[in-house]
């Protein structure tokens, strides 16, 4: 981890803790066994990048704290129940290397308790007292819900094209990261054309993430991520590497056969999986998708050049550096 990333995550330490806080007494559930799980998940969310985010819109302006960490913990918990719902769709039996809800629980019960904390979350975008706040995070809900559903239906199809894809990854990922800049910056008093600039940074930070995430699926194997390298292909899900890939296939080829077989789930043999991965890796597709996500993380930056205080400026710079290096 470099010296960057040291700062940003010192610097905002103290208020991430408090988030922490509110995060962990929302996810509270009168069965101390399912407390625990869902605790257990909680507390593996990684960087809190979304929240964090939020937090630096909204410091450099009127910084009401109370409301800023409220609304923070709402987004992540929010982020934390769509992962839940997912997990159940794609009966994913791991997350970040451990077992998923829906690998111990019923199913029924993974997603009322994925609505519960569907529920928390709205309340704490609630407990805002900004009618403002609620309507973004309800929009924010949907897009979610709309990239999940792009997701499913358009699964096992190689015939897909990148602004198919964007569109999928800013409702599935971005349209959170956009949406917890443009809280942040409202509970901040921002004036509008702020609101609105560091909603696009969001949502450029938020592109950038998914993309690298699609890469690491290619790029890293078990060790890193929790699941074997390529698992978005065994979902179905064609992501930008493979798109990039398979631009440069031409149908009739027995590389566009192995890749479709995969994709389609004809075929799903782990030595096939992992020839057409290597494939993938060997045609330079995952570097042409990285610049992709740096370039995404380098637009963002334009957006907070307008941000009065300089440190907050420096750490949203840095936060889309740290999504663009990450490894996991």
């Amino acid at each position: 981890m470099d010296i960057r990333t040291r700062d940003v995550f010192a610097t905002m330490r103290p208020d991430l803790l408090r988030v922490e806080e509110r995060l962990e007494k929302a996810a509270q559930i009168d069965f101390p066994m399912v407390t625990d799980l869902i605790l257990d998940l909680v507390r593996a969310g990684g960087k809190r990048l979304r929240p964090l985010i939020l937090l630096l819109a909204g410091r450099a302006y009127a910084n009401d704290q109370d409301n800023l960490v409220t609304a923070a913990a709402g987004v992540e918990l929010l982020h934390t129940a769509s992962l839940v719902h997912d997990d159940t769709v794609d009966r994913a039996g791991m997350r970040r290397g451990r077992p998923t809800l829906n690998s111990v629980l019923p199913s029924g019960a993974v997603i009322l308790l994925g609505d519960f904390l569907f529920a928390q979350s709205a309340m704490l975008a609630a407990a805002t007292n900004s009618p403002r706040v609620v309507s973004i995070f309800a929009s924010t809900l949907a897009d979610i819900c709309d990239g999940q559903l792009r997701e499913m239906f358009f699964a096992h199809r190689l015939d897909q094209t990148r602004d198919e894809y964007e569109r999928r990854i800013f409702g599935k990922t971005a349209s959170l990261f956009a949406g917890s800049a443009e809280m942040g910056a409202i509970i901040g008093d921002a004036p509008e054309s702020h609101v609105q600039a560091l909603r696009q940074y969001g949502s450029d930070v938020g592109m950038a993430f998914q993309i690298v995430d699609d890469v690491l699926d290619l790029r890293e194997g078990s060790g890193q991520l929790g699941k074997p390298a390529g698992h978005d292909l065994t979902q179905g899900t064609v992501t930008l590497p493979t798109i990039i890939y398979a631009s440069g296939l031409t149908a009739s080829s027995a590389a566009w056969t192995r890749l479709e077989d995969v994709v389609s789930g004809a075929v799903g043999e782990p030595a096939q999986l992992r020839r057409v991965v290597e494939e993938i890796r060997g045609s330079g597709a995952l570097d042409a998708a990285m610049r992709e996500a740096e370039h995404f993380a380098a637009r963002s930056k334009s957006h907070i050049v307008a941000s009065p205080d300089r440190e907050t400026r420096e750490m949203l710079e840095e936060i889309a550096d740290v999504v663009c290096e990450r490894s996991a």
